[in-house]
């Protein structure tokens, strides 16, 4: 078993390195190229604008609950069961208004951050399948598979980086990497 799966990842391996010579692999980090976006910015913004509005209204609603809330501790030894009943529910229907609003926010915002960067993705596609083309890449694969995953690609040479490339196609300046310094041995 094992040498018939030596012999067939022999016989890929052979197969890729004569079909190698066919095809051309880049890379590129389409989160860097968003964060670096003009548009990531006012992106952010609106976000954080909608995002206001919503805390205001969740803060709000919260504020009226706990006098609700404080007003039935408060009374609460000389209320009828009726009445505390009553109250009972409609702080319970408060808690759940108060769920489903921060719920229905979290929603909104999400589908509003999709509706913004939806056109800003496909700009990123449009410069990748571009610089793709004019530099005869084959394939092009990210090598960003997102916050907390690992890398998709973990080594590959610079020369086959496309990403400034993709900058220059949208016309946006590509940022500057910021390099530590070299160490100097002090004089002595």
């Amino acid at each position: 078993m094992k040498i018939k799966l030596f012999v067939t990842a022999l016989t890929l391996l052979a197969s890729l390195s004569i079909n190698a010579q066919s095809f051309k692999l880049g890379y590129t980090n389409i989160e860097y190229i968003l964060q670096n976006m003009p548009d990531s910015k006012e992106i952010q913004a609106k976000l954080s604008t909608e995002k206001g509005q919503y805390d205001k209204l969740y803060q709000d609603k919260l504020a009226d609950a706990q006098k609700l809330l404080e007003d039935y501790q408060k009374n609460a030894a000389s209320m009828s069961a009726v009445i505390k009943a009553d109250k009972e529910k409609s702080l319970q229907n408060k808690q759940n208004e108060l769920q489903e609003l921060q719920q229905n926010a979290e929603n909104a915002l999400s589908r509003k951050q999709q509706e913004l960067i939806a056109p800003v993705m496909d700009k990123i596609q449009a410069a990748i399948d571009a610089v793709a083309k004019e530099h005869g890449y084959t394939f092009v694969l990210n090598s960003d598979a997102g916050y907390g995953t690992t890398p998709v690609i973990l080594v590959a040479p610079e020369s086959d980086n496309i990403t400034p490339l993709v900058f220059k196609k949208m016309g946006v300046e590509a940022p500057k990497e910021e390099v530590a310094a070299p160490a100097v041995a002090p004089k002595k």
